[in-house]
């Protein structure tokens, strides 16, 4: 991890850790009903205030908690127009198979790349630092993903490029 992202994603970590505080409360709208409160959004004293964790205006973190659920939205870093297409697609990649992820939303919130939604079930489920350990390592490979794609793409464009003018090359010669 580079000493300008530890920072940023200790941050993050520290926030995570304190707003997975989640207890079991049943909706106060309809009966026998434990909807996340976060999503319905229904009881406005049962949200928490949200937080934005930002590194800079393309890269940002916001965590929504409330007593039964926290949502985490976060934006990707994208440059240019290339890391843009790479990161849209790789998100709707995973989004697609969001059932195998548990925690991860279909739909992102608006502003935001991709959103995750932790529930009190998941946290009585599974080991609350091992989530913030999920979310925290996604974020660092998510970046790394991205810029080897991109790598990968310049470097098959070069070598087309470089085939295709060979190529040129020859035929105005004949």
């Amino acid at each position: 991890m580079s000493n300008t992202l530890r920072p940023y994603l200790t941050a993050v970590r520290s926030t995570l850790t304190a707003a997975l505080c989640l207890e079991n409360f049943s909706s106060q709208v309809a009966e026998r009903h434990n909807t996340p409160e976060v999503e319905s959004g229904k009881s406005k004293e049962l949200l928490m205030n949200p937080l934005v964790i930002s590194r800079n205006e393309n890269e940002k973190v916001l965590v929504e908690p409330s007593v039964n659920s926290v949502r985490v939205s976060i934006k990707i870093k994208q440059a240019d127009d290339l890391e843009r297409i790479l990161c849209h697609k790789f998100s709707r990649f995973l989004m697609m198979r969001a059932e195998s992820f548990v925690i991860l939303r279909r739909k992102p919130v608006d502003g935001y790349d991709i959103s995750f939604l932790i529930t009190n079930n998941h946290t009585e489920q599974m080991y609350k630092h091992k989530l913030v350990d999920f979310i925290v390592h996604f974020m660092e490979e998510v970046d790394k993903e991205i810029s080897e794609m991109k790598l990968s793409v310049n470097t098959r464009a070069r070598t087309v490029a470089e085939s295709y003018l060979v190529q040129l090359l020859f035929a105005t010669r004949e």
